[in-house]
């Protein structure tokens, strides 16, 4: 039997996950969104691509609920996306409101389906996916240390000309300004960072990786990312609908590990049918273990704020 995979948000991002879910022939996908006409055109005519891209499953476009029964894999991505100088804070209201409507009606239809979070600010609102869902932390996952890493990999590459497919590298804490980008866990090849660049030269690549996603903001005036933030969510996605048991940083619910509890941040872990399987716990110096938690406190305001909407 095939697997199902519903997108909720036909905007940029997940029109773009539906086409690269339906393309690796991972799934059937429902798009769905509130918005008459638009997941039905879209999912139309990424389904009149399937005889020239060679897959063979189904994509729907919705406004109903109902048709998103039964799905293995939710992945939300509706919400308002940032505009020049709005941070993901400013997000919060708007967003958390969406996201607690998006979870009530997709948890009612597929019970036991992993949730896969994208909208922003994205470690607030897979937590409160979470609390309003009632699932366990580990069905419940966020999409943020994937793509800050892949982004951390592209600009080590450009920097030293190399494939970035030979790069490997690591980005934890929260999908935002304080993120912590760990120098000491990227290779090339193999060969540690630190012994190809200088420290100021990757503190200029950490700093970039930082404000990643504001770098594109600006220049596109009136959108956001959506083709690597889509490649990101499409690899979660295949990690747990193929249960590839993957190493991945994702936004994962803490119970202790690094000293922090009931928090969602990005985390090394292991990735499979059951969501997150296991959280790595990676030996931090004093430095990385102080930005570590300075980036938590980031997040644990912004669910202060979210506390204060009383929204479960």
């Amino acid at each position: 039997m095939r697997h199902k995979v519903t997108i909720v948000g036909a905007g940029h991002v997940g029109a773009t996950i539906a086409q690269r879910i339906a393309e690796a022939n991972l799934a059937d996908v429902a798009l769905l969104d509130i918005l008459a006409g638009i997941p039905q055109g879209k999912a139309l005519d990424i389904w009149e691509s399937g005889p020239v891209c060679g897959f063979s499953g189904q994509v729907i476009g919705t406004n109903d609920y109902a048709d998103s029964a039964d799905s293995d894999l939710i992945i939300i991505t509706a919400g308002i996306a940032r505009k020049p100088g709005m941070s993901r804070e400013d997000l919060l209201a708007t967003n958390a409101r969406i996201i607690k409507s998006v979870t009530q009606e997709v948890t009612r239809y597929s019970p036991q389906a992993v949730i896969l979070v994208v909208t922003n600010p994205l470690d607030v609102m897979v937590y409160l996916a979470n609390k309003v869902s009632g699932l366990p932390g580990q069905k419940v996952v966020g999409m943020a240390g994937i793509l800050d890493s892949s982004r951390f990999r592209s600009f080590i590459a450009q920097e030293l000309r190399v494939s970035p497919q030979s790069i490997q590298a690591l980005v934890l804490g929260g999908h935002g300004d304080t993120m912590v980008p760990l120098p000491r866990y990227a290779n090339v090849g193999g060969v540690p960072l630190t012994e190809l660049l200088k420290p100021e030269r990757i503190e200029k690549l950490v700093q970039r990786t930082r404000q990643g996603g504001a770098e594109i903001v600006g220049h596109l005036k009136t959108g956001s990312a959506y083709y690597a933030p889509s490649a990101a969510a499409v690899e979660m996605a295949e990690a747990i609908l193929l249960d590839n048991k993957k190493l991945l940083p994702c936004s994962a619910y803490l119970e202790g590990e690094y000293g922090l509890n009931d928090i969602y941040m990005g985390m090394p872990v292991i990735l499979g049918s059951g969501g997150v399987e296991r959280i790595i716990e990676l030996k931090l110096t004093p430095a990385e273990q102080e930005l570590l938690l300075q980036s938590a406190a980031k997040v644990k305001d912004s669910i202060k704020l979210l506390n204060k909407l009383e929204l479960f």
